[in-house]
């Protein structure tokens, strides 16, 4: 038997008894997290384009864009929600790096519509989807960025998308194999376009892409069955000598969800720069007068597409150590409203970015796992400041982010599209998803409608 035969039969065997309590609440909680931001992410400027793009397809269908309240086919409607859902860059963050929630959760939900699934079947599937997302990248061996050629979510993304929408297909293990052989043609999206507008659309993308993979699969399609194994697939092609197949047969409990498990964001921008502004807050109560401070050096890893000194648009400025430390000391913290045209050219802002000196250093780690950011102030009175961030709140190997403090993100992003009432229906719906029938769970979409 291949690996990806042996894969696939792991894979379908899987069902909702095989997941530990711990994983189901994890689930519990992403398709929380996920709704919440697609919703807050439908009014950035990107998604007003693509909503506008995707209504003017015409295709009728029962799956919900969500936030725009029209109704379309399942890819398409997986296409869009994926894009919303991680265009604020605010989804949770895994290890090794990947954005594995809005490549899989958008296929589950436009599924979910179009046949009878319970809640149940949403968490197993996307416990699934992850699943092997992570363990794709494990097996990939390369964990630092600028290692792999691809952003990962449309690198993994696809594959994941697949195995979610396969399981609630109910694919045969043969099948699976086809759907992943199809999804591996799918992968790959330029990391050149990390800071723009195209980003969201790689999560997007893929989730439409996987999601498209199982529904021909289970019509019979065919693809090559060995895309992890075969000479010129997916692992060679993708990843290089470094592929170790075997390390896919991991897959299964305790579950990638729970160990080692996902980072929640709390602010809406690259993961990297949680840590310019954590060090930027730990700064600020030393800092009475900003003005005066003379010079400020970030001492950081090689990571050269998050070194913008002069971010010009808000977007930009997501995935700038520069600004968003400078967000940490001058404003407190980062939220939605911080990431915007007007705000990266306040006077005050730029006269502080022009102090910033950025320091790349080889001897720290590129992986948000291992990484570390150092920040040393010195103010015109020759006073000199220094805080070294080894992470956010709730990165891998320390306390989680509570469920209180997750409810004030999750309010906050459903805010902006709902009222009280409605939100605090979908959170607890959300909250209680395995419990859903199929009428529940449509229930939930339609509050986000």
């Amino acid at each position: 038997m291949t690996v990806t035969a042996e894969l696939c039969e792991k894979i379908v065997a899987s069902a909702y008894d095989d997941l530990t309590p711990e994983a189901i609440a994890a689930a519990r909680r992403l398709v929380l997290d996920g709704l919440s931001i697609t919703l807050a992410g439908t009014e950035e400027e990107a998604m007003q384009i693509l909503g506008e793009h995707y209504r003017g397809f015409g295709a009728s269908g029962a799956a919900t864009a969500i936030g725009f309240g029209f109704r379309t086919a399942p890819t398409l409607a997986a296409a869009l929600n994926g894009a919303a859902m991680h265009v604020l860059d605010f989804e949770p963050m895994w290890t090794p790096s990947n954005h594995a929630l809005s490549t899989t959760l958008p296929a589950i939900l436009a599924l979910a519509e179009t046949g009878d699934v319970s809640g149940r079947e949403v968490i197993t599937a996307l416990v699934k989807g992850i699943e092997i997302q992570g363990w794709i990248r494990h097996a990939g061996h390369l964990y630092e960025n600028g290692s792999i050629r691809f952003h990962p979510p449309a690198l993994v993304g696809p594959m994941g998308s697949a195995v979610a929408a396969g399981h609630v297909l109910g694919l045969t293990a043969p099948q699976l194999a086809y759907a992943l052989g199809m999804a591996s043609s799918r992968c790959g999206g330029m990391a050149a376009n990390i800071g723009t507008m195209t980003k969201s659309t790689h999560c997007g993308n893929a989730a439409s892409a996987g999601l498209e993979c199982a529904m021909l699969a289970s019509h019979g399609f065919d693809a090559n069955p060995e895309p992890f194994e075969a000479f010129n697939g997916y692992g060679r092609m993708m990843f290089g000598e470094t592929f170790e197949p075997r390390d896919l047969l991991n897959f299964g409990a305790p579950w990638r969800i729970v160990s080692p498990g996902y980072a929640v964001k709390m602010f809406p921008s690259q993961f990297g720069t949680h840590f310019a502004i954590t060090a930027g807050m730990a700064l600020k109560p030393q800092v009475a007068d900003p003005s005066k401070i003379k010079a400020v050096t970030l001492t950081t890893p090689v990571m050269p597409y998050v070194n913008r000194p002069h971010p010009d648009t808000g977007l930009a400025g997501k995935f700038s150590l520069q600004y968003t430390f400078a967000n940490g000391l001058l404003r407190g913290g980062a939220k939605i409203d911080t990431f915007t045209d007007e705000e990266v050219v306040r006077p005050d802002m730029v006269a502080l970015l022009d102090k910033i000196t950025m320091n790349m250093s080889r001897e720290i780690p590129a992986r948000f796992d291992k990484m570390w950011l150092e920040a040393e102030i010195e103010m015109e009175d020759g006073t000199k400041l220094h805080t070294r961030c080894n992470g956010p709140k709730g990165i891998w190997g320390t306390p989680p982010i509570s469920e209180a403090d997750h409810l004030v993100k999750v309010r906050d992003c459903l805010s902006r599209r709902l009222s009280a009432d409605k939100a605090e229906a979908l959170i607890a719906l959300a909250l209680r998803v395995d419990t859903l029938d199929n009428a529940g769970v449509r229930e939930m979409i339609a509050l986000a409608a």
